[in-house]
C-alpha cells in the first residue's frame, strides 16, 4: 500500500481487480479531501444547507461507513459492528476537531486497504449485519459489492460536500483542483 500518514489520498498499488476498485475509493476520497482543504473547525461544524449535514459530519460518517465495512469484511460473521447504527456518526461534536478527523479517516482508508490486500478473492460472500430494515432472511455480499458500495458512497457524500463548501465560501472541488 501507498497510503501513509503524510498522504492519506495516496493511490493503492495493488494490481489487478481489487487494486483497480481501491484506486476508486481513493480517488473519490482525494475528492472529500480537497472540500474540507483550509477550512476551521468552526467552519466544519457549520450548516449551510436546509440539511443537517456538515463538512466534519460527513468525514466522521464516512470514516465511520469504511470501519464498519472492513470489518464485515474481515470478520465476516454477520455480526453487527459496533457504531454502525450510532447516529452521533453524522455529527462532528464538542472536542472533536478536524485534524483530528482527518487522521482517523486515513486511519481508516490504511485498515480498508490492508484488509483488501489480504483477500485472495474479491468474490468471496460474507453475510450483512440484521438491521431494523434488513428483510428476515441473512443477506449476503461479496467484497467486490461492498467495495463497490463504499465507493458509491464517498462519491454520494462528496458531491454534497462540494455543494456545502461552496456554499460556505464559494470553493468547490473543481476549483482547488
Amino acid at each position: 500500500m501507498t497510503t501513509s500518514p503524510e498522504n492519506p489520498t495516496a493511490l493503492p498499488s495493488l494490481e489487478g481487480e481489487r487494486g483497480e476498485l481501491l484506486h476508486a475509493l481513493a480517488e473519490q476520497r482525494e475528492l472529500l479531501l480537497i472540500t474540507v482543504r483550509g477550512i476551521s473547525d468552526a467552519q466544519a461544524v457549520q450548516r449551510t444547507t436546509v440539511s443537517e449535514l456538515t463538512l466534519g459530519g460527513i468525514l466522521k460518517h464516512l470514516t465511520r461507513a469504511e470501519q464498519v465495512w472492513t470489518q464485515i469484511i474481515a470478520k465476516g460473521d454477520g455480526e453487527l459492528p459496533e457504531g454502525m447504527l450510532d447516529m452521533e456518526q453524522y455529527r462532528m461534536v464538542d472536542g472533536e476537531t478536524l485534524a483530528g478527523l482527518l487522521e482517523q479517516y486515513a486511519a481508516a482508508a490504511r485498515t480498508t486497504e490492508d484488509t483488501l490486500a489480504g483477500l485472495p478473492d474479491p468474490g468471496r460472500i460474507v453475510p450483512l449485519p440484521r438491521t431494523p430494515w434488513s428483510p428476515p432472511e441473512t443477506v449476503y455480499w461479496s467484497v467486490r459489492r461492498i467495495l463497490l458500495h463504499l465507493i458509491r458512497e464517498t462519491a454520494q457524500h462528496a458531491g454534497h460536500a462540494d455543494i456545502i463548501r461552496e456554499t460556505l465560501d464559494g470553493a468547490s472541488t473543481t476549483a482547488q483542483r
